[in-house]
């Protein structure tokens, strides 16, 4: 079967794209469980040249959680996205949740999100990153179609380690099966 060069550099791309989708690293959810890194392709500068991560790569972006520049809103709260077990798909019945938090940054210029995936405590700690951080790229990819720049948008996975509810059964690992909103605003 020929391929065309189109079809080529299309499937290309596509290789390079789930290539470069994992962003999280099981060794340190805070530091380097953020898909910030790579939004904008730039080392962030230092006095001394490029500033680098623990895992000796060059950073480009602080997180908003640790950015001097931002402050957590305390004026807003938003509902969890829930997800079904094992999946990261996005349900119709939460899709409102996550609209609701995108006309909030349409009338906020001024703010941005973290959003948070979270897992219930079922499978190993690095599944549950994976599977958080794939919960959390679902609701940033929504938040794109809906016109939210990329660039105010990161992800973060905690996997099992911030339950909202403590517990086993289908009860408790339903509620922990979730993403969250994490809004700042610019200072």
């Amino acid at each position: 079967m020929k391929f065309s060069k189109t079809m080529m550099a299309v499937m290309g791309a596509l290789a390079l794209t789930v290539v470069g989708c994992k962003y999280d690293d099981a060794a340190d959810d805070d530091a380097l469980n953020d898909s910030s890194k790579g939004v904008k392709g730039q080392a962030l500068e230092t006095e001394s040249g490029p500033a680098y991560d623990e895992s000796g790569t060059p950073a480009t972006e602080l997180p908003f959680d640790k950015d001097p520049n931002y402050a957590r809103c305390t004026d807003v709260e938003f509902e969890p996205v829930y997800f079904s077990f094992d999946a990261s798909n996005l349900a119709s019945t939460e899709l409102a949740k996550i609209e609701a938090v995108a006309q909030h940054l349409k009338e906020n210029a001024d703010r941005v999100v973290i959003v948070e995936g979270n897992c219930d405590e079922r499978g190993s700690n690095e599944y549950n990153l994976e599977l958080g951080s794939l919960r959390a790229i679902s609701i940033r990819d929504y938040l794109a179609t809906l016109g939210i720049d990329g660039n105010r948008i990161q992800t973060k996975s905690y996997g099992e380690e911030k339950p909202a509810v403590q517990g086993a059964g289908e009860e408790a690992w339903a509620r922990n099966r979730r993403g969250e909103f994490a809004i700042y605003k610019h200072k």
